[in-house]
């Protein structure tokens, strides 16, 4: 008896998970392992790697969770801004929902730490970064793509999305769009 095959975007498991940004068919664990390893090296340096985090940051998939719920600096922050080739000052205050004003305060004080809120949209948007990075060659490019509106979301900026985790999430699935050559 023949056994049907799973359906597209299905995971071969059957459970009906829409295959997702690591589980790419045909790619060796290990190799989605380097995937991910690498992807969490680039996050960590954009907000200033363990110099600025105060520790190294682990391999293993709750290691940014730990890593943000024992706190970030806020000076991981003022390293994400200056990490930036062309995005403005205005549109990382709307990626990680801080104004320049409460970004000038905390510059004052670089030791303070983030609270879980703006340190987990910190880490987000560095980790959206990476990706796109990643899906555009470069991080120019993936500045400008944040800033540029997007068929596939309706004429929106990405940028302007991700004031909701909702939007993040749209945002997230688009740029696997595009990862796999899905444009629409």
């Amino acid at each position: 008896m023949k056994q049907k095959s799973s359906a597209p975007g299905k995971s071969k498991q059957g459970e009906g998970h829409p295959t997702g940004f690591m589980e790419t068919p045909g790619v060796s664990k290990m190799a989605k392992i380097d995937v991910f390893e690498q992807l969490q090296s680039q996050v960590a340096g954009l907000l200033g790697g363990a110099a600025v985090i105060g520790r190294p940051l682990g391999t293993g998939s709750l290691d940014a969770h730990f890593l943000i719920e024992a706190g970030i600096p806020n000076r991981a922050v003022e390293h994400l801004a200056h990490s930036l080739k062309v995005m403005g000052q205005e549109s990382l205050e709307q990626a990680i929902g801080i104004s320049l004003r409460t970004l000038q305060r905390k510059e004052k004080r670089p030791r303070e730490l983030l609270s879980h809120e703006q340190a987990g949209r910190a880490w987000q948007f560095a980790e959206l970064l990476a990706k796109a990075t990643v899906v555009f060659g470069a991080q120019d490019e993936a500045e400008q793509w944040f800033e540029r509106p997007a068929i596939g979301l309706n004429q929106k900026r990405p940028i302007d999305l991700l004031t909701t985790p909702a939007g993040v999430k749209v945002v997230e699935d688009h740029l696997e769009r595009l990862a796999y050559g899905v444009y629409a």
